[in-house]
């Protein structure tokens, strides 16, 4: 009995626990993302997740922001698709009662990513500089267009985030959490809206880590098959019959 009703106040805790991390935004509300996969070469892959609000308002577009509106995927894809930038796929889901759209595109030169419309807000800097890769993103103003009430309430969030293909050396993400290869910056989307100024600045090896994995292996294999090699040899080398002794000729 005892046992039980500690179980039902652990229960009771947690539950407490996760409505009030609901309440501070334990749960993260994203209302527009750009994620870039970036190569050596600048070569690049983009995603944007965003509410069609968010691209309405900051990016200027005149999408329908109405709750029951159907996502036109088709004049997405047309808004995102320029000769800078190549659609893959759009695909849309509905999120705190709002549309939200997912455009993945392929970018040839990730320098020439601020000449298409919708990421004319930045400009983009990617060169080497002596024995590493800098990156230099800086976001300018948004549209700040009037998309009228969309049940926005203050805690939602734009974020930025970098995938590097090498080590990094250096990144001025401040008070976010950054894992790996992966770096994120974030705003209110309040403050964007504003044009609240935001710079991603990330410095990297020359070499990639994929390179570096495969090198590794590749001389880690070749050990492995030299000491193979050596103890096959000994083995057949102490297995090995000694020869047989020359017969002593008759006298």
């Amino acid at each position: 009995m005892l046992i039980c009703r500690a179980a039902k106040l652990l229960c009771a805790l947690c539950c407490l626990c996760v409505l009030c991390s609901c309440g501070t935004g334990f749960f993260r509300q994203y209302e527009y993302e750009e994620e870039i996969y970036l190569s050596l070469d600048g070569t690049a892959t983009v995603y944007v997740n965003s509410s069609i609000a968010a691209i309405d308002a900051l990016r200027g577009a005149s999408f329908d922001t109405r709750p029951t509106a159907r996502v036109d995927t088709a004049a997405v894809r047309a808004y995102y698709a320029t000769p800078d930038t190549h659609v893959t796929r759009v695909s849309s889901s509905r999120r705190h009662g709002r549309r939200f759209v997912h455009v993945r595109l392929d970018v040839d030169d990730i320098r020439h990513l601020g000449d298409a419309a919708p990421f004319a807000w930045s400009t983009y800097r990617f060169e080497q500089n002596g024995g590493q890769y800098d990156y230099l993103q800086t976001i300018g103003a948004a549209a700040a267009k009037d998309v009228g009430a969309v049940g926005w309430n203050g805690r939602e969030l734009v974020a930025f985030r970098l995938h590097l293909p090498s080590k990094i050396r250096y990144h001025n993400t401040k008070g976010i959490e950054s894992r790996g290869n992966i770096l994120a910056w974030e705003q209110p989307l309040a403050d964007r809206l504003r044009g609240a100024p935001l710079t991603l600045d990330a410095r990297m090896d020359t070499q990639s880590i994929l390179y570096r994995t495969l090198w590794l292996f590749a001389v880690t294999f070749l050990a492995v098959a030299a000491a193979f090699a050596v103890v096959i040899w000994w083995v057949m080398r102490r297995g090995a019959a000694p020869p047989p002794e020359p017969a002593r000729a008759r006298r």
